[in-house]
Parts: C-alpha cells; structure tokens; sequence
C-alpha cells in the first residue's frame, strides 16, 4: 500500500485515513503554493501594497479632475483622464491577485489606502485644467519610478510573474505621462 509523507515526517496510508489524520489535515494552517521564501513573500507584498495603494489614490485623483474638468478642451481632458482612470483602476486587481497568490495580505480598507499611498490628495475646489494635466503628469512619473524600485524587489527574489506584470504597468504609465505632457504643451 502506497504512504504519504507529510512535512514533518509522519506517514499516513492513501486508502484509509483516519479520523484524527483526517482533522489534523483540516486543521493544518492553509499555505500557499509558492516556491518563494517567506521574505520574498513580505518584501514583494510589501512594495506590491504600497503601488497598490498609490495607483488607489491615483485612480481617485485622475477620477476627481476628471468630473471637475472644466474650459475650452473640456471634452477631450474629460475623456482623456476617463481613459487613464479606467486603466489605473484595472490594475489594482491584478496587483492585489498577484499579492495573494504569492501568500501576502493585501490592503484592506480605504484607511489603509489612506496610510500606506505616497501619491499626495488635491483636494481643492478648483484647478486650472493644465494644472491638473501638470499634477497627474507628475505623479504618473512618480508611480513609473516606483514600479521600477518594485520590479528590483521582484528581482532580487526572482519573482518573474509580479516583474512582468510591472513592465506591462511602466509601459502604461510611461504612455499616460506622454500624453499628458503633450497636453500641457504651448504653442509658441
């Protein structure tokens, strides 16, 4: 008859198991299926968390100018800062997936959003329409930067999944601070 051997050392027949096997086995903490440490786990989670929580308060930003644009190009700002809303908001998903599957915890609360995003809130009544273009321009750059920081995270643990994913998003971000600089361009 055929044995299983569990991880710390005990045996336990394929056939017929019993019943305090069979709780043991319930009972056992839930781990996840990943070949990486425990430290890569923290360190990926952890830079992973804290783009989370920036792209959280990005999406808000970008969606906050977008329903107080305003002026002479207000329809083609307004779709423009929809566009990149809708891409901000896609990634946060993925980002939080990608936490679990490695077996990290992932934000939990706009509260925690609020504690670990490094995107600074604009909270005022009004802003001129380039201003808004200028600010999500810097901040989309900011974000590219951080991404890079955590796509070294990825490869000092050899996590190539979370760093694909990440150059897809730089390559994102990279576009949407492209056309956002080409917006605030002057004529001369």
């Amino acid at each position: 008859m055929k044995t299983t051997l569990f991880k710390d050392g005990r045996t336990m027949a394929k056939s017929n198991p019993s019943k305090a096997e069979l709780l043991h086995r319930r009972d056992a903490p839930l781990e996840t299926r990943t070949d990486l440490t425990r430290e890569a786990t923290r360190d990926i989670s952890g830079a992973m968390n804290a783009i989370l929580a920036d792209v959280f308060a990005l999406y808000l930003k970008t969606k906050n100018f977008h329903w107080h644009m305003s002026g002479h190009h207000f329809r083609d700002y307004h779709l423009l800062l929809d566009e990149h809303a809708e891409q901000l908001f896609a990634m946060t998903d993925v980002i939080a997936e990608r936490v679990r599957k490695i077996g990290g915890l992932t934000l939990h609360s706009i509260g925690e959003i609020a504690r670990t995003q490094r995107v600074l809130d604009n909270d005022a009544d009004y802003v001129e329409p380039l201003d808004m273009l200028a600010e999500l321009m810097d901040d989309n750059k900011t974000l590219a930067a951080r991404l890079r920081e955590a796509h070294n995270v990825c490869d000092e643990h050899r996590d190539v999944a979370t760093a694909s994913f990440i150059e897809v998003w730089i390559d994102e971000t990279e576009r949407r601070t492209w056309f956002l600089f080409e917006a605030t361009r002057q004529r001369n």
